[in-house]
């Protein structure tokens, strides 16, 4: 169950962190511009309304389907998402939740099922024609159904908190309003429950506790605060910023992103808001009128007499809960959350290496293990299985061809490191999880596992330590795949160029229909490539899954796609040869080895061939004689 809470939570956060910016310049120019605002100016308060309608629910549509499907995906997913952004009055943020990802599943399932029936020459017209159609169909579904299923849902969380604020519960509210706000139908349950009767009371007493339920910034700021100190990445690096907006400037809906990204944080800001609402009873708190916005500023402005130490106390209190769960659950999972996104204290703790990195060079940490002790190194990434199984595989050939034979270099997962490792390269972005889980060796960071100056560093070393080669000592390893690893009918050659998603996830069918992997396993190659590029240079990627979806491999297995033109992995780096890879135990070593040797021998003009050939048996005999 928790397993699945953190996917969902991880899934809502591709959704909207890559749109907090939008969020933040919304929330900015609502505090600064609407009436209630720091400086009102009617014309730009025009946006606020038009940003919160269509633009952030669009933004997300898009990116939800671009999640699940590319920016073909996106595309349909805003279209989808415009159906229901119609269909209602309130801002349909969670509808955009709902509609972008169905969008991008709908066409990719219509894509995998149409791809080997199109005609030559018709592709961009059925492309075209069936995104649009899907995506239209979609939309009309969502303004007929999710729409009003959403207003059902508001008009019953009204009735819910009326009932409970009848029954004398008033602490308990708050299980139904922090949860609702967090849907974005905070303004329906303040303005639509809360306001009339805290008008009825303010009459009667000249004060009332029902305005500050839903405008407590307390329980929102705690878990900015807990962001803000605990978070890593993005997440960490918005929140001071969304602190201000939110306390401040009074916009509540710039941490709710921060809140639907870890769901369990739903239980922070509800025990928060009962704290309270406790608190404000408890010390007969309460404002003389609405605060608009929620602001602490306002608040103060609406404070009845006698009331301040009150409300200060109730924001105080409210805050303060709401952080310290927070806190537990957000550094429960800061582990996790950091294989995700590089956190802003590693960027600065390793600025040194990425620097030498970026000059095509390999940085070391200041511990240097004397050459002539060198007996194990270890190369480590996230699944060990690709990136530092080739470049394992290619250091120990070099130095097998030297003749340093006794030295062990082997790859390994970070987790997995073994205590007795001498020297650990691994990735510039996994630096610290490296470190952190070998912290007896000397660690050497790269930005690519197979272009960089390793080898020259070890071999530097072992020189400077006097130890002699020795050519008696070790086996070599052998590079011939077994029988069924990798299937003629699976080499692939004169394919035309796609992007670097749509190779991936063809690479990730062909090992899907051949039996070797389950269809879980192609989103864990895309995960994959997001967190780390698997191209390794001359031309050649190895896109494979991440740890996450070991579980998914059914047998050892290798696709080999064929772009004559090429797919773009970045700016710099142009794959030809897209080498599928599904590893079960240790049976891929062999593939790697083969690719070691592929990389290390092949001159550029042979690579150039295979670039271009249009026999698949040239490729065949390539990778399976090594």
């Amino acid at each position: 169950m928790q397993e699945a809470m953190q996917k969902f939570g991880r899934f809502l956060s591709a959704m909207v962190m890559p749109n907090i910016g939008a969020f933040i310049a919304w929330g900015f120019i609502t505090a600064l511009f609407i009436p209630a605002g720091w400086i009102p100016n009617e014309g730009l308060a025009e946006l606020v309304g038009p940003m919160a309608k269509w633009l952030l629910p669009t933004l997300i549509g898009f990116t939800g389907g671009e999640v699940v499907y590319g920016h073909r995906g996106g595309v349909v997913g805003a279209i989808a998402t415009a159906g229901i952004i119609v269909g209602t009055d309130i801002p349909m943020f969670m509808g955009a939740m709902i509609m972008g990802p169905i969008g991008g599943v709908a066409i990719k399932k219509f894509d995998e099922t149409a791809q080997d029936s199109i005609p030559g020459g018709f592709e961009m017209l059925v492309n075209n024609f069936s995104a649009g159609i899907i995506g239209g169909i979609l939309a009309c579904a969502a303004y007929s159904f999710v729409g009003p299923l959403v207003s059902s849902l508001t008009d019953g969380l009204a009735s819910a908190v009326g009932a409970i604020v009848s029954a004398g519960l008033l602490p308990i509210v708050s299980v139904l309003v922090e949860p609702a706000k967090i849907l974005f139908l905070n303004n329906a349950i303040n303005h639509g429950v809360f306001t009339p009767l805290g008008m009825q009371q303010a009459q009667e007493v000249g004060k009332s506790v029902f305005f500050m339920i839903e405008s407590n910034p307390g329980p929102g700021l705690g878990v900015l605060l807990a962001y803000s100190l605990f978070g890593v990445g993005n997440a960490k690096g918005s929140a001071p910023g969304a602190v201000i907006i939110h306390f401040f400037g009074g916009i509540h809906e710039i941490y709710f992103p921060y809140v639907l990204m870890k769901p369990t944080l739903i239980l922070a800001v509800m025990a928060g808001g009962i704290t309270g609402v406790f608190t404000l009873t408890m010390l007969n708190g309460g404002l003389v009128a609405p605060a608009a916005p929620g602001s602490f500023i306002a608040i103060m402005a609406m404070t009845a007499p006698g009331a301040y130490f009150a409300n200060v106390a109730a924001v105080a209190a409210a805050a303060g809960v709401s952080f310290a769960i927070s806190s537990v659950f957000i550094k429960a999972t800061a582990a996790a959350d950091a294989e995700k996104e590089d956190a802003l204290e590693a960027a600065q703790a390793n600025m040194k290496s990425m620097k030498a990195a970026s000059k095509g060079q390999a940085s070391s940490d200041e511990k240097q293990v004397a050459g002539k002790d060198i007996k194990f190194i270890a190369y480590a990434c996230d699944a060990g299985m690709g990136s530092s199984a080739l470049g394992a595989a290619a250091l120990r050939k070099k130095l097998h061809k030297d003749g340093y034979k006794n030295i062990t270099v082997k790859n390994f997962a970070i987790g997995n490191i073994p205590k007795d490792a001498q020297i650990v390269v691994s990735h510039e972005k996994l630096a610290e999880r490296a470190r952190a889980d070998s912290p007896q060796a000397e660690h050497i960071w790269v930005k690519d596992f197979t272009n960089n100056n390793v080898y020259d560093i070890i071999s530097e070393r072992l020189r400077g330590g006097g130890v002699s080669s020795d050519s008696s000592g070790g086996v070599e390893e052998s590079t011939a795949l077994k029988e069924g690893i990798l299937l003629k009918e699976n080499v692939k050659v004169g394919l035309k160029s796609v992007s670097k998603e749509d190779a991936i996830r063809a690479a990730g069918e062909l090992l899907f229909k051949s039996g070797y992997v389950e269809r879980e396993y192609i989103e864990g190659m895309l995960a994959r490539e997001r967190d780390i590029s698997t191209y390794i240079g001359q031309g050649i990627a190895i896109p494979h899954g991440e740890n996450a979806v070991k579980k998914h491999v059914i047998k050892t297995g290798l696709v080999v796609m064929q772009y004559p033109n090429g797919v773009k992995f970045s700016d710099e780096n142009t794959a030809h040869l897209i080498v599928g890879i599904a590893g079960k135990g240790d049976d891929h070593l062999a593939i790697i080895a083969n690719l070691a040797t592929i990389t290390m021998e092949y001159s550029e003009e042979d690579l150039k061939k295979a670039y271009t050939t249009k026999d698949p048996q040239v490729l065949f005999d390539m990778f399976t004689k090594g």
